[in-house]
């Protein structure tokens, strides 16, 4: 059986991801270069999925599966990303960052430690001795995979072009299926990873469960800190003040795809309750301006 510092690989994937992030981490403090972020953690992905098939060498059907799972997802995200950001010019992200050495570091030690958890369930079905034949829930990550990869692709499709449109400059994106969340990108990238969790189910035994933490962690992330919480303020402060756009909250859902007839149409309380309509969605907007109010019939 291969080894490399331990059985399950978390010692050389956790060395190489510190390793590369660190790189780039050098590259933006010194050169204040920062288009290449969002590839460098993509990319990352590949590395460590790629490079545990390999150290292992067993290639069982389930490890090969989920490598090239994790292959096409980071690859299609990471040069989606790079493209957006070299044809946008900046990230505004690192706006607060690039003269501040700590704020900076603190950003790229927590993408480490986003892809290098985020990656346990891949890493430890590639580092397992078992190889069980392909079982139901083999199925049911893939196709979730398959969904959650179709949705984001399609939604950061969609956004690009409309961002594009000299039409849709001020405009905030509520186009295909856009429709129908205010982020399908992220449910579609929260959908997937939950996908390849399901798909290491049937290797996982005693502690391997613990690999569950990668797709709460992500979710975590996305739910209530760097993801929908900085969007949803900063399309708030753009177009608070713009009766289409809380009428757009008000039947959008945040994440969970849904028809705007219903989501509009159901109980703020069973929103906030069940479908993540959380307050610190709309810490720019007073609650009330969330609740659809019924037509009066004449």
């Amino acid at each position: 059986m291969a080894k490399v510092l331990d059985s399950h690989f978390l010692a050389i994937t956790a060395i190489v991801t510190v390793f590369y992030q660190f790189s780039f981490f050098v590259v933006t403090a010194l050169l204040k270069f920062d288009k290449v972020t969002d590839f460098a953690g993509s990319t990352n992905f590949i590395i460590l999925a790629v490079l545990t098939l390999v150290i292992k060498a067993s290639w069982h059907f389930r490890q090969v599966v989920l490598t090239l799972l994790v292959v096409i997802w980071g690859l299609r995200l990471g040069l989606f990303l790079l493209m957006r950001i070299l044809q946008w010019g900046e990230d505004r992200r690192f706006d607060n960052m690039r003269g501040n050495l700590g704020r900076l570091a603190v950003f790229w030690i927590f993408q480490a430690v986003w892809v290098w958890t985020v990656s346990l369930p891949v890493t430890i079905v590639n580092a397992s001795d078992q190889n069980p034949s392909v079982q139901a829930s083999d199925i049911i990550g893939w196709i979730m995979w398959s969904i959650g990869f179709s949705l984001e692709a399609t939604a950061d499709q969609q956004k690009l072009v409309f961002k594009s449109s000299p039409g849709s400059r001020g405009k905030w994106c509520n186009v295909g299926v856009w429709k129908y969340t205010r982020h399908p990108n992220y449910f579609g990238e929260i959908f997937l990873w939950w996908g390849i969790f399901i798909s290491s189910i049937p290797v996982l035994k005693g502690a391997d469960w613990l690999v569950v933490i990668g797709p709460v962690f992500l979710t975590l992330l996305l739910l209530f800190l760097s993801g929908i919480p900085l969007l949803e303020d900063s399309a708030d402060k753009k177009f608070g003040s713009v009766e289409d756009y809380r009428l757009y909250k008000k039947v959008t859902s945040p994440l969970i795809p849904m028809p705007p007839q219903v989501y509009g149409n159901l109980p703020l309380w069973f929103k906030k309750i069940f479908l993540f309509e959380l307050p610190l969605y709309s810490r720019n907007l007073p609650q009330e301006s969330l609740v659809v109010k019924p037509v009066k019939k004449e």
